[in-house]
């Protein structure tokens, strides 16, 4: 923040390359807590460009890609730059998703989260998110729920940050009859009826537990 002179008064005027670097260091926090986390695993850094009329919402937005290693035998997709765009007192959201293999698809797929997160909707633990079309050619799974990041557990999950901490949920592909079935019923009966179902949650065409 700097201080200029306007009429006699001074005024507090926020320095834009100081917000911008930031939001940086967070995103890079966000990278490292990631890298940490996956130790022994490769991490891609993709940058994603939401293009001109969305890019203000999630500017700095990056998705990384870890591969398989000794934490997981499945591809992980993580969002960074969604805290950095919407944090409240220091708080605020990243997300991850899991998958069977490395494809663009996931990676705008988590993209189009962060979109939909920093663009009005703001996503929390327990929300759900419609994708418009299949998960991938095939699945039946078109929405993403948004749930605690089991497979990862907590030391994913909480990401300290400079200045506050991210919490890195869980974006899992649904059905639209578990969507529903969870209207009724609600999120906790619905994943009980995941681990009844004992789902493969990176299989794109498993079958509906509803």
């Amino acid at each position: 923040m700097v201080l200029c002179e306007r009429q006699g008064r001074s005024i507090a005027v926020w320095d834009d390359r100081a917000v911008s670097d930031a939001r940086l260091l967070a995103v890079e926090a966000v990278e490292s807590h990631v890298r940490a986390f996956f130790k022994g695993h490769a991490v891609e850094v993709v940058g994603y460009d939401l293009g001109s009329e969305r890019r203000e919402l999630v500017p700095d937005l990056r998705v990384l890609v870890v591969e398989p290693g000794p934490r997981s035998d499945s591809w992980a997709y993580v969002t960074a730059g969604c805290w950095a765009a919407m944090e409240k007192h220091g708080h605020g959201l990243e997300f991850v998703m899991t998958a069977p293999v490395r494809d663009q698809r996931f990676i705008e797929l988590m993209a189009m989260t962060a979109y939909y997160h920093c663009g009005g909707h703001q996503l929390d633990l327990e929300h759900s998110m419609p994708i418009g079309e299949p998960w991938v050619p095939g699945s039946t799974c078109d929405h993403l729920l948004i749930s605690l990041p089991y497979l990862h557990g907590p030391d994913l999950e909480h990401c300290p940050l400079p200045g506050g901490q991210a919490r890195i949920l869980w974006t899992l592909p649904v059905t639209t009859a578990e969507i529903e079935f969870r209207r009724r019923h609600g999120h906790e009966a619905l994943e009980q009826l995941f681990d009844h179902a004992e789902i493969l949650p990176t299989d794109p065409f498993r079958a509906s537990v509803a």
